[in-house]
């Protein structure tokens, strides 16, 4: 699976709007490009969480830092 959904372009132009640094672990920063993906997958597939695909992470700590947000 390629688990990229935006485009080198299209990440450029999120990023610097997204919280988080590469220091903060867990749902905090550490890959917010992977973040924004996983949400992004969920959204087009209509899928549980639970089936996030391992790619994107470890589903809850996603959700929960999707809840957070």
């Amino acid at each position: 699976m390629d688990r990229y959904v935006l485009t080198d372009a299209q990440w450029a132009k999120m990023e610097p709007h997204c919280l988080g640094k590469l220091s903060d672990p867990g749902r905090s920063g550490a890959d917010n490009r992977r973040f924004v993906e996983a949400v992004l997958w969920i959204a087009r597939t209509g899928s549980p969480w639970r089936d996030l695909p391992t790619a994107f992470g470890r589903w809850n700590t996603v959700f929960k830092r999707y809840r957070d947000w």
